[in-house]
């Protein structure tokens, strides 16, 4: 369970936050006319017929998320990061990978969360045949069979590659664009997984345990929201106690 952080005054580190904010262009909103009745409330204002999030409470808001991801990170959470958009898969797979968490950096697989069994066999096929393919154990078959093999294991990889070490369902998810994602928002809520979302004024800002209002079609803004939650679970991990090892006695 989440619990939300309380309001408090305006720092200078929230005015450097919020001026930061503002150069990537995380206050872009869309249109009126594409507003959800949920993001009214985070609304400054319009330009150029635009609306304007109001980027204050854009900051509480990942304030709020970095009070959640950091204690995650104590507690040796996993998190698993989803996007699907182009401007979104370089900086989400880096952030992931700086923490060693699980990605899904481009089309979500149905299941991956509903069916996680079935899935975490098909990452041990991928595990499976790219063993035999560095052992030379493929090498048996026909140049023809080696190729369908190789092409089977790029797919795999694409599908899977990036939850390869995720061994059970995530403690919390972190989403960009809820209404893009739906599929995987809503997997996530028949599994009681927290979702942290950034997500634009089109979306239902609603239904995940914290929404970030902002621009999530811009790759700066992207990466830098998700440097901060990175950074913030970072700092969480950096707390946590030892990590039990094989072996060791419980």
């Amino acid at each position: 369970m989440i619990v939300k952080e309380k309001t408090v005054k305006k720092t200078k580190a929230d005015e450097d936050n919020i001026k930061a904010l503002f150069s990537v262009g995380a206050h872009y909103a869309y249109s009126r006319s594409k507003r959800h009745p949920s993001a009214e409330g985070f609304i400054f204002g319009i330009k150029n017929r635009i609306e304007i999030f109001d980027l204050e409470k854009t900051e509480q808001k990942i304030r709020e998320a970095e009070s959640f991801f950091e204690e995650l990170g104590r507690k040796r959470g996993v998190v698993l990061f989803v996007a699907g958009k182009n401007e979104a898969e370089r900086p989400l797979k880096n952030n992931a990978e700086k923490i060693g968490q699980p990605y899904v950096a481009g089309r979500w697989v149905g299941g991956t969360i509903t069916n996680f069994p079935e899935i975490s066999k098909r990452i041990e096929k991928l595990d499976e045949l790219e063993n035999q393919r560095e052992k030379g154990i493929l090498d048996k078959y026909t140049k023809k069979e080696r190729l369908l093999l190789d092409r089977e294991i790029e797919n795999l990889k694409k599908k899977f590659g990036g939850i390869r070490k995720l061994k059970d369902i995530p403690s919390a998810m972190f989403i960009i664009d809820i209404g893009k994602e739906y599929t995987a928002f809503e997997e996530a809520k028949q599994k009681n997984i927290p979702v942290v979302t950034l997500s634009s004024s089109n979306c239902d800002l609603s239904k995940a345990d914290i929404s970030i209002p902002g621009n999530d079609s811009v790759q700066k803004c992207i990466d830098h929201i998700l440097s901060r939650i990175s950074n913030a679970y970072e700092r969480g991990l950096k707390e946590a106690p030892p990590e039990k090892k094989e072996g060791d006695e419980k």
